[in-house]
């Protein structure tokens, strides 16, 4: 995979040391954390969901791969805060500001600061079939069309 390019959309990316360009937290790391790029804290009531502009875009530019914005699970976990859309996918061509769509899903308040890291942004590879219409499948698997609870709890 080449290069992925990011571009600073908002300066206080740059001049607010709170900020930093995207990095891994650690070597282990599989993504990077999205930072809340608002000028002051939003209290984000209880149900509430809000659009939160992250002052970066990032290109991909090769159809082989996307970028997936992610929870962070401790702020699931500790505040109900989780995306709005549970996962976000953006397209290898997309070249806008990364945006996140953050939901409170508790029954308190919660209040985002500025800087604050709200979600996480991985790389992933896209598998691009070609797709063939038939009347039946070439063979019949042991699942077959067995649908929800199948093969478990109900």
């Amino acid at each position: 995979m080449q290069a992925v390019q990011v571009k600073v959309i908002n300066p206080k990316i740059i001049e607010d040391a709170a900020f930093s360009l995207p990095t891994r937290a650690t070597d282990g790391s599989a993504g990077i954390d999205l930072r809340a790029c608002i000028d002051e804290p939003l209290t984000i009531k209880a149900g509430e969901t809000h659009l939160i502009g992250t002052g970066l875009a990032v290109y991909i530019q090769d159809p082989n791969y996307a970028g997936m914005i992610l929870p962070r699970s401790g702020l699931g976990h500790k505040h109900g805060i989780v995306l709005g859309n549970l996962v976000g996918l953006i397209d290898a061509d997309y070249q806008g500001e990364l945006m996140v769509s953050i939901w409170n899903r508790s029954n308190d308040d919660f209040v985002l600061n500025p800087a604050e890291r709200m979600a996480q942004y991985i790389v992933v590879p896209v598998a691009r079939p070609e797709f063939s219409v038939v009347t039946e499948f070439s063979d019949e698997s042991e699942r077959g069309a067995g649908g929800f609870g199948h093969s478990g709890r109900q």
